[in-house]
């Protein structure tokens, strides 16, 4: 009878020897970046996207690791179910393969669980504008405030809470409708001016401004660019911005809880309308915030 019918035999062969790969513990592939030990969410990773990176490990466990050249800070899970880390690739990172570096220290001994990470294109818009000349070649007064107030970020930057100060899923910080602005390529008067690196909110004028979780303020005062704008710390070198301010009802280096005000929205700084700017910082990478608004945190802490 299987003489008669060669490509049963072909069949019963491939099932056997998927039989025998089972019972010696071979499974199918993960995707790439992923395994039992190591999970990143969202699996798929772009240019711009927050990333929540999980590592199955004990709670004496010691994890070092950085990626696309910035360290990863890692804390214990709620419920000891293991280690996270809230990274991300800035929105300029080149599409293609990226290397996540991860070592796991335990009394037991050290686990290298380093792997590929495959960054994906996210295909930001273009857009254009022609604006007054003020806007885009400041004079030399001008520049010595620019200037200024690159110092004021520097070192506002320059170092973060030791732990996470947030709990949670983030919040959008108005209740205004956003739009599809992050990572859009600025061309003011037939030149790229820039790449824009937060969300823009259309917020009319003295629109409550929320913190998004919690945090420590870590810088309220009025910027050239910027207006009035608001900085929170929420540990880990993870910060959000908030700019063009009609008023400001914070003071820096004061605590805020999720959804506490910050101040108003408003049209100060260089810009041509009332609106909120709110960007993500992740260790000097500027990342999509309505991706880490779609970020599930609640079980992590």
């Amino acid at each position: 009878m299987l003489d008669a019918m060669p490509g049963c035999r072909f069949v019963f062969a491939r099932l056997l020897l998927l039989a025998l790969a089972l019972s010696a513990g071979i499974a199918a592939p993960l995707a790439r970046g992923q395994s039992a030990e190591v999970m990143l969410t969202p699996a798929a990773v772009e240019s711009g996207s927050p990333v929540l990176i999980h590592v199955e490990a004990s709670g004496d466990a010691v994890i070092s690791g950085d990626w696309l050249g910035r360290k990863l800070e890692f804390f214990a899970a709620r419920g000891g179910s293991g280690w996270y880390a809230l990274a991300g690739a800035d929105v300029e990172t080149p599409a293609g393969p990226s290397t996540l570096r991860l070592v796991v220290h335990t009394g037991s001994g050290v686990r290298d669980l380093s792997r590929t990470v495959l960054i994906h294109a996210a295909h930001y818009r273009t857009g254009s504008l022609s604006v007054a000349p003020k806007f885009v070649e400041p004079g030399p007064e001008e520049l010595k405030l620019i200037e200024a107030d690159s110092q004021v970020k520097a070192r506002v930057f320059a170092s973060s809470a030791a732990h996470p100060l947030w709990v949670g899923s983030f919040h959008a910080p108005v209740g205004s409708a956003p739009t599809d602005s992050f990572g859009t390529r600025r061309m003011f008067n037939g030149k790229l001016a820039s790449i824009h690196k937060g969300m823009d909110f259309r917020a009319p004028t003295g629109t409550p401004v929320r913190a998004g979780n919690g945090g420590t303020v870590v810088l309220a005062r009025k910027l050239y660019y910027e207006g009035n704008c608001v900085i929170v710390d929420h540990g880990l070198g993870l910060w959000t911005i908030s700019m063009h301010l009609s008023r400001i009802d914070v003071r820096e280096g004061q605590s805020v809880a999720q959804g506490e005000r910050l101040g108003l929205s408003g049209a100060t700084g260089r810009v041509t309308g009332p609106h909120l700017h709110w960007a993500v910082r992740w260790q000097g990478a500027y990342l999509d915030p309505a991706k880490l608004l779609r970020l599930n945190l609640a079980a992590v802490r």
